[in-house]
């Protein structure tokens, strides 16, 4: 697990956050790609038109894909492999956190966790922001933004590239309490 980095990202349908509409997973290793994982997620949920625009994803796109609680037994073994690495981290923990819930999945009560915008902070204090697609720029990583396996892929490029500069993991991370959905 020490060198093994679960890089996912997720899109919503609405504003809720507490449900998924794509998911994206990229494994790291040894500061190499090794595996990805992108899906359409069908949210059980409706969709707003903000999140339609932002995703490009419809309810009809969506609604032949599993479900979580479908997915779940593929996604579980791989987010217990490694730390679990995300872009604006909370976030996607917290979606993850509600989705655990919403599908009555007990698999953890705490989680390890490291955010590559926090890290992004530290490598890049020179850059305006450190969002996503302002690091992917500054980085010539390739991004189709708001598609969760682009922006996973993306995540993962940018976590390689800061353990290149010598960025200390372990100084990142940070456990995510998934029964209260917040940082500890």
């Amino acid at each position: 697990m020490e060198n093994r980095y679960i890089v996912f990202d997720v899109e919503t349908p609405n504003s809720a956050n507490d449900r998924m509409s794509a998911i994206g997973v990229t494994v790291v290793e040894n500061g190499m790609i090794v595996d990805e994982l992108s899906t359409l997620v069908n949210p059980e949920t409706w969709f707003h038109t903000f999140n339609i625009r932002l995703t490009g994803i419809t309810p009809s796109m969506a609604a032949d894909a599993p479900a979580f609680g479908e997915l779940w037994p593929v996604l579980e073994p791989l987010f217990s492999s490694g730390l679990l690495v995300a872009h604006n981290a909370p976030f996607d923990m917290s979606v993850l956190a509600k989705c655990l819930r919403a599908y009555c999945i007990d698999w953890r009560d705490t989680v390890r966790y490291a955010c590559t915008c926090r890290m992004g902070r530290r490598c890049y204090p020179q850059l305006p922001n450190h969002k996503l697609d302002t690091l992917c720029a500054y980085l010539d990583i390739d991004l189709d933004h708001h598609q969760a396996g682009s922006d996973s892929r993306a995540c993962a490029e940018i976590l390689i590239d800061c353990l290149d500069r010598g960025a200390d993991i372990g100084a990142f991370q940070r456990e995510y309490d998934l029964v209260n959905r917040r940082t500890i």
